[in-house]
């Protein structure tokens, strides 16, 4: 992969004037910041897989599998924590200084699980770890929401995806010495704090997001960074969007009883329904199956995973080309359909060629295909649109509700997989996580408006009840 990927430019290279002349060349370096936040957090939540039986028997807890179990999920523990709190940090300090401070836990407890001698240490390393992988992943959505034109909202939204997967196959390469050298592990975990802290560092060199500003009546300031992102030609009309859509309610106190119910129930419950349906077609399980798969057949674990890494960064860099041409709700339509569709695959493979040959190929290729059709919709858009959808004055703490429900499900999901797949059997359990994914259809096609292309205001008045 390119050192610098399509982000290296800036995220508002020329933006067109309303007199149809290009502004001038506007220098920012939000995208890579933000394309370094997602790298590193995927980095440092996969970084144990290939080096857990390394660690297990440096601090010796190899052959407990409860212990392991805790090393991998203790991440999600901190990372429901942080999200519960995600909203108030980045409402309270801005966007970009909350980006400066995930990334101060993600160092220590990166640090913390390096330098370790025994169980306990690591496990602390990795909830440290875990509270900066929650505060982040809700705020970049609303930044990118917050700071990019709906022309091209979609296709920022999906660098997001795209730098998560590059963080899974970095962990992947970079584990691979750590059977045959003593003590790589650590140098994994030291690895992991170099983006984190290059994460702090770039995003003092960042715009603070216009509606974040101006929501704290900091209006002058907000002028500033629309100037640096659109140009002056464009600042006035941004200036009214904002006066539009916030106007009578920029300083209110918004509480967790108004998101629940009343008029922002119905766009919340889309939301959390979507979250947790993305965790229920059971994805981070496949992830975490695929090794066992191939090696049935006789296939490296390295080399499986090479393979999911490589289909999830293809289907990803789809949805980037398709996020604003075809549009929100239609890929996550196609994204439920396609995972469904895999999940038969996968029955008839356990079912039908059970001691065959054939069940091997039929059970990849049910996988890559679960994969890349999660890539392409289910994976980048939900993220995307919650932080469309939300208005601005509930953004950050509806996105922080959202994340916690993701987070809660994602925790279940990779606590019982296993433990269903033993007593359930692979036929009847990828039959449930097929029948998930046909509901997630239904949903979308039901609830989902299509966001492409619209301005946060209309996006607002099309789905809210207006007083």
């Amino acid at each position: 992969m390119p050192a610098r990927p399509h982000v290296s430019v800036s995220m508002y290279k020329r933006m067109p004037s309303k007199d149809g002349t290009n502004s001038v060349d506007l220098e920012d370096d939000s995208g890579k910041s933000l394309n370094t936040y997602h790298l590193s957090s995927a980095y440092i939540w996969m970084v144990v897989n290939e080096p857990l039986e390394s660690i297990s028997h440096d601090l010796g807890f190899n052959g407990n599998s409860l212990a392991e179990g805790l090393v991998v999920s203790t991440c999600l523990g901190g990372a429901f924590i942080g999200s519960l709190f995600s909203g108030w940090i980045a409402d309270e300090f801005g966007r970009r200084r909350t980006f400066q401070l995930c990334a101060l836990p993600m160092v220590i407890g990166a640090s913390c699980s390096a330098t370790t001698n025994n169980l306990s240490g690591m496990l602390l390393g990795r909830f440290i770890v875990g509270i900066g992988l929650g505060i982040g992943p809700p705020v970049a959505s609303l930044y990118i929401t917050e700071v990019s034109p709906p022309s091209v909202r979609g296709t920022y939204g999906s660098f997001i995806q795209i730098s998560t997967c590059l963080g899974l196959l970095g962990a992947l390469l970079i584990g691979i010495p750590v059977k045959s050298i003593p003590g790589w592990w650590r140098i994994c975990f030291w690895l992991s704090t170099i983006p984190a802290t290059l994460l702090a560092l770039a995003m003092i060199f960042c715009v603070e997001s216009p509606h974040w500003l101006y929501k704290r009546g900091r209006n002058t300031e907000a002028e500033v960074e629309f100037q640096k992102l659109l140009g002056p030609a464009n600042v006035r009309s941004a200036m009214a969007e904002l006066l539009n859509s916030d106007r009578g309610d920029e300083n209110d106190t918004v509480k967790i009883s108004e998101l629940v119910h009343g008029r922002y129930f119905r766009v919340v419950f889309i939301g959390s329904t979507l979250f947790a349906l993305q965790q229920l077609s059971g994805i981070n399980a496949i992830f975490y199956f695929s090794s066992t798969v191939f090696r049935s057949a006789g296939v490296s674990s390295n080399l499986a995973n090479a393979f999911v890494g490589i289909v999830n960064l293809f289907g990803s860099l789809i949805a980037l080309l398709l996020m604003d041409k075809l549009g929100r709700k239609v890929l996550l339509q196609w994204s439920f359909f396609g995972m469904a569709v895999s999940t038969v695959f996968q029955v008839f493979a356990a079912d039908l060629f059970s001691s065959t040959s054939g069940a091997f190929y039929l059970s990849v290729s049910g996988m890559l295909m679960f994969v890349f059709s999660f890539a392409i919709g289910a994976g980048p858009v939900p993220g995307l649109l919650l932080s469309e959808i939300f208005p601005g004055r509930i953004r950050a703490k509806a996105m922080a509700f959202c994340m916690s429900v993701h987070w809660v499900f994602n925790f279940m999901v990779g606590l019982l997989f296993l433990r269903l797949l033993e007593s359930m059997g692979p036929q009847l359990l990828y039959a449930m996580l097929g029948t998930f994914c046909l509901v997630g259809v239904a949903f979308v096609k039901r609830n989902v408006m299509e966001t492409k292309g619209k301005t946060l205001q209309e996006i607002e008045i099309a789905l809210l009840p207006q007083e």
